[in-house]
């Protein structure tokens, strides 16, 4: 036995084999179910040569067939390689190549675009087609490239749990999408990925769990969980496997739909459900307020608790959920790909915070200086950079240098620093200001994107934003307004920047503003900083005087 994630899934099935683990659609698949499919994809996987650190991408939406490759290549001891599906040619081959990937798990919608690519990687030979999640009717061809339809590949093979022992080193990696460059494959051991995002560590004491904790709880009353984002987001990843180790059901979804994930909070009784800030609240708020506006609301009684993470929770938007569910607990969650969790806060109606989130640190957790000395948690108002110790990733695949700069050692003790800033609160707390490569300095001030962001949010016309830095000839940068407006709503430079007075300091207004069509996000929901400022740079409104 070991703290590997295989092993820590077969002890839930062991427990409760017969409890419902992933519901997609109208398919339920209890834990007996993912135990013995998984078996048999791992079972191919190992006759094809996949072993212990080879690596397998897994190219689809979310499905059941995306569960179980996940649990079929931990089995094995390969490590999985987590894949985009909006992925491009050219982004497919650079994933491919840097992950050294030797098989792939992929929808068959997928096919054509990966006999483009296949040819181009000596290494991928092994290729597994699952049906498409939205359109599980697709025939395209996979025979072009060596692909094989799911169904044939575990068709003979054993549903038998008879693999070696494994271990708590294993490798786990996830491929952060990132806000800027190409993505980078963090490499986790297993048992720093379950003690910081598999819930190996209570979120809320900061005690250590023992190997058996979550599993023994298996047999108690589980909730049914819904993670609305896709799969192949680390964040998503980590809350389906902490639940699946403690017996819980996870619903799932392919895509992200306002009023289908209603209907199943409804249908399913689902009490947990995690998002990723305005990206999914808004227009999952304004649903709920439309549905009930017509006299016939959604049940959505059974939710207890709401989470949001990796992208901003606005005010204006939180205060909308908490006026219809005042029973529910809203937590705001901080962490990156390469931290795991690093804080949590419990929101509350009567003290919403318009800077950021606000939430306590996680165990190991600290804020740095400029000269990478932890700041006493003492010292309010301070800013400085959060930084991780303690279960921590190996560092980037491939990426001595980039490794070398996010993960070092202060005074012996080695930190994840991805580069998130902070300002220390009282009472222990923190509020998260956002990445520092996107801070903006204009004529000396540092201005946090995500801080002027959440303040423009509360605009009645502003439907979502970005902020970014442009060149400025007197004060280097400029603070730029990237903005998509609700529907019928128009907004000038000079009424954005008068609204956000009473809510910024003078040199953190925007000085241009842009209005487009749709802010540019990725499937998560997290800011494309880089095509924004592109829009801005396209299209600059005039300079405010002042």
């Amino acid at each position: 036995m070991a703290l590997n994630i295989a092993d820590l899934f077969e002890h839930a099935v062991d427990a409760a084999p017969d409890n419902p683990a992933v519901k997609v659609g109208d398919r339920t698949a209890t834990y007996a179910d993912l135990e013995a499919e998984s078996n048999r994809l791992a079972h191919y996987l190992q006759s094809q040569g996949v072993g212990p650190g080879d690596h397998v991408a897994i190219y689809a939406k979310n499905s059941i067939e995306h569960v179980v490759a996940v649990l079929a290549t931990v089995k094995i001891r390969a490590v999985t390689i987590n894949v985009n599906y909006r992925y491009v040619e050219g982004e497919l081959n650079y994933l491919f190549d840097n992950a050294d990937v030797v098989a792939v798990v992929f929808e068959r919608s997928y096919a054509p675009l990966l006999a483009s690519v296949a040819p181009n990687h000596e290494k991928l030979t092994t290729f597994v087609a699952i049906p498409d999640a939205i359109d599980p009717d697709d025939a395209s061809d996979v025979s072009s490239f060596g692909g094989v339809l799911y169904a044939d590949a575990v068709a003979d093979q054993s549903a038998e749990r008879d693999f070696g022992e494994r271990s708590a080193d294993d490798l786990h990696i996830i491929y952060t999408g990132g806000t800027t460059g190409f993505p980078k494959g963090v490499m986790w051991r297993h048992e720093d990925f379950w003690r910081v995002l598999g819930g190996g560590i209570d979120f809320y004491t900061g005690e250590p769990l023992e190997e058996f904790d979550q599993s023994k709880q298996a047999t108690d009353p589980r909730m049914t969980t819904f993670p609305l984002s896709p799969l192949m987001h680390g964040g998503a990843q980590a809350g389906l496997l902490m639940h699946l180790f403690a017996g819980h059901l996870t619903v799932l979804e392919p895509k992200f739909d306002p009023q289908r994930t209603w209907e199943i909070i409804e249908r399913d009784k689902v009490q947990l459900i995690f998002m990723t800030g305005d990206a999914m609240a808004r227009p999952l708020i304004e649903e709920y307020e439309r549905k009930k506006a017509t006299g016939t609301p959604y049940d959505g009684s059974s939710l207890f608790a709401i989470s949001s993470s990796a992208a901003i929770f606005s005010p204006p938007v939180k205060k909308r959920w908490m006026d219809e569910f005042t029973n529910a607990v809203f937590t705001d969650s901080i962490g990156a790909t390469e931290t795991g969790f690093s804080g949590m806060g419990m929101q509350d109606k009567g003290a919403i915070s318009t800077d950021g989130p606000v939430v306590a640190l996680g165990p190991a957790s600290v804020v740095l200086d400029e000269d990478n000395r932890p700041i006493p948690m003492t010292e309010v108002g301070k800013i400085g950079r959060l930084a991780r110790g303690g279960n921590i990733p190996q560092g980037y695949y491939k990426d001595p240098a980039k490794s070398a700069a996010t993960f070092i050692e202060v005074d012996g003790t080695r930190y994840s620093v991805p580069g998130d800033f902070a300002r220390i609160e009282a009472d222990g707390k923190v509020t998260l200001l956002g990445r520092g490569s996107n801070c903006v300095n204009t004529g000396g001030e540092k201005v946090y994107p995500e801080e002027v962001e959440m303040a423009i949010k509360g605009h009645p016309a502003v439907y979502d934003t970005l902020v970014v830095g442009i060149p400025d000839a007197t004060y280097g940068q400029a603070v730029a307004a990237v903005v998509e407006l609700r529907e019928g709503q128009s907004l000038e430079l000079e009424e954005l920047r008068e609204y956000l007075r009473s809510h910024l300091s003078g040199y953190k207004l925007p000085r241009s503003l842009t209005v487009v069509d749709t802010i540019p996000r990725n499937a998560t929901g997290k800011a494309q900083y880089v095509a924004a400022k592109e829009m801005a740079l396209a299209d600059r409104s005039a300079p405010a005087a002042g």
